[in-house]
């Protein structure tokens, strides 16, 4: 469960301009988001508006794994597919939860881009939405073994 949010500059930008007006205390999304402490990863932000917020200004690296050292429950990241990006390369995710939409949209921001080092991953749990949408927890599992699948062989 959730007890804070950490975001990269951009998709800070895009929920602050939401989440802070939904109002209703049955949405527990807007709840949850606008109840717990964000962080945000910028050079650039000056004045955030929304509640309970806080720019991360040193080291991205450094700044998040004194934030994981906290007492107390998750961290989470939404979006922020640069900042995710980064924090796979210091190691400093724990958990993915990847979910796949059945939606193509042809275009868009690669989460595992050319270059990511390559990196095992354990299935944890798989579930599907009435809508389709396939949600998959996974954890890091160390580096990956290669292997060959000749034709034919089931795997």
């Amino acid at each position: 469960m959730a007890e804070a949010f950490l975001f990269g500059r951009r998709t800070y930008e895009l929920f602050e301009g939401h989440w802070p007006y939904v109002k209703d205390p049955r949405d527990p999304l807007a709840t949850k988001l606008n109840g717990c402490p964000k962080y945000v990863v910028s050079s650039t932000l000056e004045n955030p508006h929304w509640d309970k917020t806080a720019v991360l200004r040193g080291d991205p690296a450094t700044e998040i794994d004194r934030l994981k050292k906290r007492p107390g429950g998750e961290l989470q990241v939404h979006g922020s597919a640069t900042l995710i990006r980064r924090l796979m390369h210091h190691g400093l995710v724990d958990e993915y939860r990847l979910f796949v939409h059945p939606v193509v949209l042809g275009d868009g921001h690669r989460l595992f881009e050319p270059g990511t080092a390559p990196l095992a991953l354990r299935l944890v749990s798989m579930r599907t939405t009435r809508l389709g949408v396939v949600m998959h927890v996974y954890e890091p599992a160390g580096k990956p073994e290669y292997g060959a699948v000749a034709a034919g062989q089931r795997v």
